[in-house]
């Protein structure tokens, strides 16, 4: 991508105060990347330590490929004649120079920054339904998929690295989109990807168990989502900025707490002290209907999603929107149109009066969560389909047993994204969860959902859990087409094995 206007080595390296620089400044930029492949004749390489691959091993590569410069945590070789940024973390460095790369994109539109273990894509989908409906134009930014304001495109990652997050939010920016929600996970935090983004709204959902694999502890897994907040806090520029804050949720509350007097706070939930409470709701196959209170007013709010959570979900999208200016009888009207969101609590069909819903749960609370809302339809049987990832954090694995048990009368334990490990083993390891209860462990996926088909009867409504807007299983170490989408609506169709 080319910079706005012409740019000097000299011009870009401004933005790193703390760089020891060397070399030839007055020299045209091409471009910045810390992906040595993608290094061109005048690119900026930035030399990041990941957790698979050291960029400091790349850097002769990039030399040969053209790169006009070297950003990089040690300091060059002493006849290096490439010019050469010596930094004290080269992933700051390279969020900071991909943002003045591409104009500080996120300054010119309403930004509203959303995460939390769970609900994180609805709420941006429903934000950015919102946004679209009052603004015609709005960008999403997620888990499920891209859309700049002018094309859709599947998401490979929940936030992607920082040069092309940045060059993401400048194709909005060009394609005048006023706003855009934005999902913002753990990791992305931890890795300063989002650094230098600035943000009008920051939205926290909820916390519990997952990723302990990279984060360790529950403490450490908070930290990294607080480190938004704390991002907010300081960040330039004249932006009104509000965090957005689930009071429903104990960490939120803890959130709260830390923030009540360092941010404007605008919080949601049942209880009384939410600025926006939460009131009656009423649910059907075809959505909910419920209540919120706000600054002394009463809104009546119909949906087209289902379960409590999704109830909450709605109020923090609506709550963002109102923090960045949408009037709030303008969002709750838009609430009506509001797109089917792929993979999360997704109605795909029925069969002999059984109903068939495919969800992206995949922690124990989530799993507690989707039952809970299935049970509110009211089932003769609810018969859960979900399995656990492989190479993830293993003690979650009886704990999403047991959560599935709790919630349902049958269940059927398979395959996830068993990865490098043996689905069976994993299997075996979710199986204590379910001590006493009635299951069946079936490794093969597509077998296990027809399986569950073929068992129901007029009144059941079946889960199938886990994988949501996936469109593929990874299986020692290779992507194999798989939809649950899909493989529910052949078993619908065919009720056999």
């Amino acid at each position: 991508m080319l910079a706005i206007n012409p740019m000097k080595l000299r011009q870009l390296l401004t933005v790193l105060p703390k760089a020891t620089v060397s070399g030839d400044l007055d020299q045209e930029v091409a471009g910045v990347t810390s992906d040595s492949r993608e290094v061109v004749s005048g690119s900026v390489f930035v030399a990041v330590r990941g957790s698979d691959a050291d960029g400091q091993n790349f850097i002769p590569q990039a030399i040969k490929q053209g790169a006009c410069a070297i950003v990089s945590e040690v300091a060059p070789e002493l006849d290096e004649k490439t010019a050469w940024a010596h930094v004290p973390d080269a992933r700051a460095a390279v969020a900071a120079l991909a943002c003045v790369w591409n104009d500080h994109p996120s300054a010119s539109m309403k930004v509203v920054g959303i995460t939390g273990t769970n609900g994180k894509t609805t709420t941006a989908f429903i934000t950015h339904a919102i946004m679209n409906a009052v603004w015609l134009r709005a960008g999403l930014l997620g888990t499920v998929q891209v859309n700049d304001g002018e094309n859709i495109r599947p998401a490979t990652h929940t936030t992607p690295g920082p040069v092309e997050l940045q060059a993401i939010l400048r194709d909005m920016a060009d394609n005048d989109c006023r706003g855009v929600a934005m999902e913002i996970s753990s990791h992305a935090l931890e890795q300063k990807r989002t650094d230098g983004l600035l943000l009008d709204a920051a939205v926290f959902s909820n916390l519990s168990q997952d990723h302990l694999d990279y984060h360790n502890t529950m403490d450490a897994y908070f930290a990294a989502k607080q480190r938004m907040f704390e991002m907010l806090e300081t960040q330039p520029g004249k932006k009104k900025t509000t965090a957005v804050i689930n009071l429903d949720d104990a960490y939120g509350q803890r959130l709260a707490e830390e923030f009540k007097d360092r941010l404007f706070l605008l919080t949601y939930g049942h209880g009384v002290h939410a600025d926006m409470r939460i009131g009656r709701e009423v649910q059907t196959v075809r959505g909910t209907e419920f209540g919120v209170k706000y600054k002394g007013h009463d809104y009546l709010v119909r949906t087209p999603y289902i379960g409590r959570f999704n109830v909450s979900n709605c109020v923090a999208a609506l709550a963002a929107c109102i923090a960045v200016g949408i009037k709030p009888r303008d969002a709750v009207r838009a609430f009506a149109s509001a797109p089917q969101v792929p993979g999360r609590m997704e109605n795909v069909g029925s069969r002999d009066g059984a109903s068939v819903f495919v969800d992206y749960a995949h922690t124990p609370d989530a799993i507690k969560n989707a039952c809970a809302a299935l049970r509110e339809l009211k089932p003769n049987r609810l018969i859960t389909v979900f399995g656990c990832g492989g190479d993830r954090d293993r003690t979650k694995r009886p704990l999403m047993g047991a959560a599935a048990a709790e919630g349902s009368d049958y269940c059927i334990i398979t395959s996830d994204n068993p990865r490098s490990e043996d689905p069976e083993a994993i299997i075996r390891e979710i199986e204590p969860g379910l001590a006493g209860k009635k299951f069946q462990s079936i490794p093969d996926r597509m077998e296990a959902i027809q399986t569950a088909v073929n068992i129901s009867s007029e009144g059941d409504v079946i889960l199938v859990a886990g994988k949501g807007h996936e469109t593929y299983q990874e299986i020692k170490g290779e992507r194999h087409d798989f939809d649950d989408r899909r493989a529910a609506y052949k078993a619908i169709n065919s009720k056999s094995v």
